[in-house]
């Protein structure tokens, strides 16, 4: 960043628990935070008071008390609070609780943590099923001093990171290259993730940021109602379209969609090249 003249830019990243460490958390890099999830057993410290400053020996560094995401959880002298956060298509009143500034030994002594306990999730399987609950959510922040609306804004939008792995490797085959020299191993992921991130970058150029592509009409048996944005397999529908469409003279597939009154005879179907090619494509 600093390379690119963006030294003064913050950089939020949102990771899983194998990436909340002590390698990472005390190797960041300058306005660089860090927002992952923590053991609800981890061992946490606030700062040492004055009083337990004073004595003989090595100056303490941690103070004496313990704080668990756990306990936190469990602790009613901490009122829950809640946060409007945008998720699966509408905004949640998310319940949560924070504590901060903390010291995780892990982490040391010089990066000051915030802690965030989000409440479960209640739903039910069905209209008249017993209200179930998820697990809870534990999370450190390395910046005390940031909003807790962003932090946990910044932890639901890491689920679209889950989807890009998955489109990566299911769609654009990022690790089914066959490649056996160093060179090839370095340059057929790079070359798998540079065609995904032009895919989209095309896309949102042509049709918006959350637009559908209209080329291809949707099949009947399509859910009705519209997505609220297009899917990595249906941009990829739509480039095929662009690509063979002219080649293969298919410019109309109103048959393909529209209703019709059903014949006294069954109609004989044949195989179509256009139906195999642009409606034939993987659930994504």
């Amino acid at each position: 960043m600093t390379r690119d003249g963006a030294h003064d830019r913050p950089l939020l990243v949102a990771v899983d628990g194998s990436y909340t460490n002590g390698t990472v958390l005390k190797n960041l890099p300058g306005q660089t935070t860090i927002v992952g999830r923590i053991r609800r057993d981890a061992r946490l410290h606030p700062r040492p008071t004055p009083e337990e400053m004073k004595g003989r020996g090595r100056t303490r560094r941690y103070g004496l008390s313990v704080v668990t995401p756990e306990g936190v959880r469990q602790d009613q002298e901490i009122e829950w609070q809640t946060a409007p956060i945008y998720a699966a298509g509408k905004i949640h009143e998310m319940r949560y609780k924070t504590v901060g500034p903390l010291l995780w030994r892990s982490a040391g002594a010089d990066l000051p943590l915030r802690l965030i306990v989000i409440a479960p999730l209640a739903y039910r399987l069905s209209k008249k099923s017993k209200i179930l609950y998820r697990y809870p959510a534990f999370l450190i922040c390395t910046d005390p001093d940031l909003s807790v609306e962003s932090v946990l804004k910044a932890y639901v939008s890491r689920w679209d990171i889950e989807v890009n792995f998955r489109d990566e490797k299911q769609l654009i085959g990022f690790d089914e290259a066959q490649v056996r020299t160093p060179n090839s191993a370095r340059n057929a992921p790079a070359l798998a993730v540079a065609a995904y991130a032009l895919l989209l970058l095309a896309a949102s150029r042509a049709f918006g940021v959350n637009g559908l592509p209209s080329a291809i009409p949707p099949p009947k048996w399509r859910n009705p109602r519209a997505k609220p944005r297009a899917s990595t397999a249906d941009l990829m529908n739509h480039l095929r379209f662009e690509l063979w469409g002219k080649a293969i003279a298919a410019t109309n597939f109103s048959h393909f969609v529209n209703h019709s009154t059903p014949p006294t005879t069954r109609e004989k179907h044949l195989p179509n090249l256009a139906t195999t090619l642009f409606y034939a494509q993987q659930r994504a």
